[in-house]
């Protein structure tokens, strides 16, 4: 289901989190192949297989998942996974989650600072999309419901181990820049709690956005891979560390089975004849360059506790556990 609307956070209308510098961490961030603390991922593991579930009460659904329920932290021109330790260096993000979040930040700093827009309180990661802008006006408009699903996209489920501490992913591609006219693939649409056109009943001028009808909203959703090489939390195109399973099983490069990311973005607007635009595709107008950053970092014993409970025994969990 699309995430329930979100008061956009106090700091909505501010376009930087407080300054951070790279003279206040212990290392710049590092780039390219970024190998596991080997020790640190078996421990982890170690934990999750000696978990018990906990027991589930009755009526509680079977959609293996869990998830954290967001909104919208700060925007600057950074990313700290393509263009670590260059503030400014990148086109406008627009940040969920972990306040603190800069050009400068490691993975430690996600432990270290762990302030969120994101619940439950233990999920200390750091979620991103290009900024969308009014093409009328050139005025962001920002997400007003931001939810990350961590699920199974498998019939089974028991291999699925938890998420490692540390992991970054980038799920679609900052450089496409084609039209999304009705129908076309990575396109924004239109979100109903009842029947309506997910197309929209009309379109922007240029044809790459829709025009929703009476009580919808604008939504996107991205889907990350499942399964992970189990050596590096990142690779130079920050993809290649991570890939899609079959039904089945993972593939021998990525042979490790770990919950799929899923972002269900909410905007709170409808749509009008001028259109959008991408801080990625700004000339363009088109909704191709869509893409989210996904820097992971948990609570070890809660993300295991998550993943036991609602991944491996396939039961549907909110923010906090079993959903009700």
């Amino acid at each position: 289901m699309p995430p329930a609307p979100a008061p956009a956070s106090s700091s909505a209308s501010a376009t930087a989190s407080p300054k951070t510098t790279a003279a206040t961490r212990e290392a710049p961030p590092k780039a390219g192949w970024v190998p596991v603390d080997k020790a640190a991922w078996q421990k982890q593991v170690s934990a999750y297989k000696a978990r018990k579930p906990d027991p589930v009460p009755g009526n509680v659904g079977n959609l293996p998942e869990f998830r954290a329920d967001c909104t919208y932290s700060h925007r600057r021109a950074d990313d700290p996974i393509v263009l670590p330790g260059l503030p400014g260096a990148s086109h406008m993000h627009s940040f969920v989650g972990n306040k603190k979040l800069d050009a400068y930040t490691t993975a430690g700093d996600l432990m270290k600072f762990t302030a969120s827009t994101c619940k439950p309180a233990q999920d200390h990661s750091a979620y991103w999309v290009p900024t969308l802008y009014d093409n009328a006006t050139n005025k962001p408009v920002e997400t007003t419901g931001f939810r990350v699903y961590y699920r199974s996209l498998r019939d089974k489920s028991g291999d699925v181990l938890p998420m490692p501490n540390g992991l970054r992913m980038i799920a679609g591609d900052a450089k496409k820049k084609v039209p999304t006219p009705r129908g076309a693939q990575g396109q924004f649409y239109c979100a109903f709690y009842g029947p309506g056109d997910l197309d929209g009943i009309a379109r922007s001028t240029n044809g790459n956005w829709p025009i929703c009808g009476k009580g919808a909203t604008f939504h996107f959703m991205m889907q990350f891979p499942d399964c992970w090489d189990g050596k590096n939390l990142d690779s130079p195109t920050h993809k290649a560390h991570v890939a899609f399973g079959s039904a089945s099983s993972c593939p021998a490069s990525h042979p490790v089975r770990i919950p799929a990311i899923t972002f269900d973005i909410q905007y709170g607007v409808t749509g009008t004849k001028a259109g959008y635009y991408l801080s990625s595709d700004k000339t363009g107008k088109s909704a191709s360059s869509m893409h989210g950053d996904a820097f992971v970092m948990w609570d070890a014993d809660f993300m295991a506790k998550q993943t036991r409970n609602c991944i491996a025994q396939r039961r549907t969990c909110d923010n906090n556990g079993y959903l009700k």
